[in-house]
């Protein structure tokens, strides 16, 4: 362990040893006298607040401790006015260099004095940071416009402006060998389930990467580890404030990860990810309504092109006389074609619409839509009844409010297409079978059941979630208790 020492020399040399003090060109240095003392000053460029450490400056620089310091010794006294003399409140000092340079690389800025044998970390941070807006992923016609940005702060000054109760708890950790991001467990003590926050302390704890570079992605893919076959999301993430926190006042944890955005909420049910912060922006009515309309949604999204192809291509398991098609002359193969193509276009142009320029967007949208449809339906690349089976389902895709698990579901289509297609009515059955047992293997984070509370069957908690209830009863003062049965 590197020690801080008395002697402000040996320490700057120990700093230039452990940091790139002469080649990199945001770490900024300076050696002021400071308090009539011998000082040393290093900050990262962009992360200080100018004005702060200005006056900081002045006011040290007042002052005159020069008579407590004793030349090759530890001066205890001076520690002490020391801590009691900066003008600013987060100030901690430590004694060696391995908590210090953390501290540093996070955004505080490090003082050193002569004769005193510990560093002092400032906190004065000021990061770039973009304006706070509503999520594009999240919007609502009615609530609030404003949403979780990539500082972590800033999320937790949301979430504490909206639950204003001395029991909301934050708990910091720092993840990574490399990059030390700060990451957060947002919970109200005594309600919260208490071995579900032993359980995440002990794994974030256990946690060896080297960075976080995904952020609340590669912390989900570290606390739930995911197979190939598994393409639901195991943990459910928000954007809104309004929504977490209507999460942590049921009892629910938060995990937030600095630079990220969103954050993830635990424990997690495969039920959480058919609401909407919609649904209760509307009355109870209108908003039952439209959940289960959606629920509708994701089972048209997942059954209706394969069911299509089905039929099609089978056509004895039709009634006597109804055809999908106008026309009974198209061999299996080429309505399986023509399906796929559907598929892949609609996707394409999902795709390339939503990572296209605004500007742009809308233009790309109309033109794939109505020029490339009506020209593949002319050059017989398609059918007009498998364009607009392929148009009902992207549609009812596009109504789910969670990307990860639309997209999950896209997955599991485009597998019962390639079954169905391939192998008829018995690769149908087979591959619903298969969707089924990936559905039911799906890992929970920490032991918890998936779907809950159907399993464990809970039907207090159930109806909360497949109704929309009023406020009163949609957020008890406690979680239901996962393990009840009623």
């Amino acid at each position: 362990m590197n020690t801080v020492s008395s002697s402000l020399q040996d320490n700057i040399n120990m700093l230039n040893e452990l940091l790139p003090l002469s080649k990199s060109f945001d770490l900024l240095t300076r050696r002021i006298e400071l308090c009539h003392i011998d000082s040393y000053f290093i900050g990262i460029n962009g992360y200080c607040d100018d004005k702060v450490l200005h006056t900081i400056f002045k006011d040290l620089q007042a002052m005159d401790f020069s008579n407590l310091v004793i030349p090759g010794k530890d001066n205890p006294k001076l520690l002490d006015k020391m801590m009691h003399a900066f003008p600013v409140g987060q100030v901690e000092h430590f004694s060696d260099f391995d908590s210090l340079i953390p501290e540093l690389l996070s955004g505080t800025i490090l003082l050193f004095f002569e004769g005193v044998n510990e560093g002092f970390s400032i906190d004065i941070r000021e990061y770039p940071a973009r304006s706070i807006e509503e999520p594009e992923n999240e919007k609502t016609i009615r609530g609030s416009k404003d949403g979780f940005v990539e500082t972590l702060l800033f999320n937790a000054n949301l979430i504490r402006r909206r639950i204003r109760s001395p029991r909301l708890t934050f708990e910091i950790f720092s993840i990574g060998s490399q990059s030390k991001t700060d990451v957060s467990i947002a919970y109200m003590d005594g309600e919260a389930d208490s071995e579900l926050l032993d359980s995440i302390r002990k794994r974030l704890n256990k946690i060896d990467v080297s960075a976080l570079t995904m952020g609340t992605k590669s912390m989900e893919e570290l606390i739930v580890p995911h197979k190939w076959y598994h393409p639901l999301p195991s943990l459910f993430r928000t954007e809104r404030p309004d929504v977490a926190c209507s999460y942590l006042l049921e009892g629910y944890i938060l995990l937030m990860v600095d630079t990220t955005p969103s954050v993830l909420i635990l424990p997690c049910s495969i039920f959480q990810f058919t609401q909407s912060p919609e649904d209760y922006y509307k009355s109870p009515l209108i908003g039952n309504y439209i959940r289960f309309y959606r629920f509708l949604c994701g089972i048209i999204s997942l059954f209706l092109l394969p069911v299509f192809l089905l039929l099609t291509t089978n056509p004895t398991l039709l009634p006597a006389g109804i055809s999908l098609l106008p026309t009974g002359d198209m061999s299996p193969v080429r309505i399986f074609i023509y399906v796929l193509f559907a598929e892949i276009a609609l996707d394409l142009f999902k795709y390339s619409s939503s990572h296209s320029p605004e500007g742009f967007s809308g233009s790309l949208a109309i033109v794939g839509g109505l020029l490339i449809g009506e020209v593949a339906v002319k050059l017989q690349w398609a059918s007009t009844e498998i364009i607009f089976y392929s148009a009902a389902t992207v549609l009812a895709s596009l109504s789910l409010s969670s990307i990860e698990y639309s997209e999950a579901i896209r997955m599991y289509r485009l597998f019962l297409l390639l079954c169905t297609g391939f192998f008829g009515l018995t690769g149908f059955i087979a591959g619903f079978i298969l969707v089924l047992i990936s559905v039911f293997t799906t890992p929970a984070a920490f032991g918890r059941s998936y779907f809950w509370p159907l399993f464990p069957f809970n039907w207090k908690a159930l109806r909360t979630l497949l109704f929309r209830f009023p406020v009163q009863v949609k957020q008890p003062p406690q979680i239901w208790n996962r393990q009840e049965k009623s």
